[in-house]
């Protein structure tokens, strides 16, 4: 809980509940070397080993560490590797998996970049809580059912990353339909979750029903975009989003 508190009893307990569950449930008090033998393990260790030598000469031939430090290299490359690292967890390339802070941000010319990947994303859903009203995004899922299905989960893992509150449906009959119960439950964007086939009638006849009464989405990056485009509809979620860049941009127009 460091990154949003002060440790307390509690947090204080759990940590050190986690080494007690090791020794008692994984037995690694047991043993010497609990991942000796293991080739995955040793693999990584030699692996590591042989870029870390690499990396160590380099810097050797560059006059030491404390000279790399002065002209800022180091620090250049570890802020390379952390803006990489950013990048690919806002493109869905990288899986957040550690939250820890390690060390303070520093300041002047040659400063090392302290934020965790995580922060970005903690950033968007804070300023979601600290709104005056929580925007709702509604699924409109019609056609293909197992391409509405898929589209309409993919969408609500994607606007949830905001914070934002995701109305899901088990289908329409028509686009007006859809688009008449999203506006009862006074829904801020609508995401049409169809199959690409289906896009090219069925994404203009909503859009121009909608006639900007919400934010509207398609679920997709379908053959037909540039057709869609051409009528109005910029909005578009898929894989290869950038995720961060998407929702900011969601954040400044509907948050208030």
């Amino acid at each position: 809980d460091v990154p949003y508190q002060r440790p307390d009893a509690f947090s204080e307990r759990i940590a050190r509940n986690q080494q007690f569950l090791l020794k008692e449930e994984s037995h690694l008090d047991k043993v010497v070397d609990p991942a000796g033998g293991s080739y995955y393990v040793e693999t990584l260790t030699v692996s590591i080993a042989r870029e870390a030598w690499k990396l160590f000469l380099e810097v050797d031939e560059k006059g030491g560490f404390f000279a790399c430090v002065a002209d800022g290299s180091v620090q250049d490359a570890v802020n390379a590797s952390c803006i990489k690292r950013h990048q690919d967890v806002a493109r869905r390339k990288e899986v957040l998996c550690c939250s820890c802070c390690c060390g303070s941000e520093e300041k002047g010319e040659h400063a090392l970049i302290a934020k965790r990947a995580a922060t970005d994303f903690e950033d968007l859903r804070l300023a979601t809580e600290a709104s005056a009203r929580r925007p709702k995004v509604f699924m409109l899922t019609i056609g293909n059912l197992a391409m509405r299905l898929a589209r309409a989960q993919f969408s609500t893992n994607f606007f949830g990353c905001a914070g934002y509150e995701i109305v899901d449906n088990l289908g329409f009959d028509t686009v007006e339909d859809g688009i008449n119960a999203a506006l009862a439950q006074n829904a801020d964007v609508i995401v049409l979750c169809s199959s690409d086939d289906e896009y090219a009638t069925l994404a203009p006849e909503a859009f121009r029903f909608l006639d900007g009464r919400a934010e509207f989405v398609v679920a997709g990056a379908p053959a037909c975009m540039e057709d869609l485009q051409k009528e109005g509809i910029t909005n578009f979620v898929h894989v290869r989003c950038n995720v961060l860049d998407t929702l900011r941009a969601f954040n400044a127009k509907l948050l208030k």
